[in-house]
C-alpha cells in the first residue's frame, strides 16, 4: 500500500476551484462528473484537473488538503500557474 492517498484541484464550468482528497482518483472524478461528489460540485461540471499529488498515508494528503483549502482564492491561482510552469520547465514543483 503506496502512494494511493491522492489530493486533488478541480477547476469547475464557473471556474470555481474545488479541493479533495481521495484514495481512488478515477471513480471520484467519475462521481464529480455524475453529480454524486461533493455538493460543492453538483451543478459544476465539467471539470478540468488542476493538480494532483500522491501520499504515502492519509494523514499526510489530508494535511496538504487542509493548507490548500486555506489559501485564498488568489493564492492557489498563483500556487497552480507555478506548478503549471514548474512542470514546462521540468523543474521539481513541490511548493506547499
Amino acid at each position: 500500500m503506496g502512494n494511493n492517498h491522492i489530493v486533488y484541484i478541480l477547476r469547475c464550468s464557473d471556474q470555481s476551484l474545488y479541493t479533495g482528497y481521495t484514495n481512488n482518483l478515477e471513480a471520484r472524478l467519475k462521481k464529480h462528473e455524475v453529480g454524486k461528489g461533493a455538493k460543492y460540485t453538483r451543478g459544476r461540471g465539467p471539470f478540468k484537473l488542476e493538480y494532483t499529488k500522491a501520499f504515502e498515508t492519509k494523514r499526510e494528503a489530508l494535511q496538504q488538503e487542509y493548507r490548500i483549502k486555506q489559501l485564498s482564492r488568489i493564492k492557489k491561482e498563483q500556487w497552480i500557474a507555478e506548478i503549471l510552469e514548474g512542470e514546462i520547465q521540468g523543474e521539481d514543483t513541490e511548493k506547499l
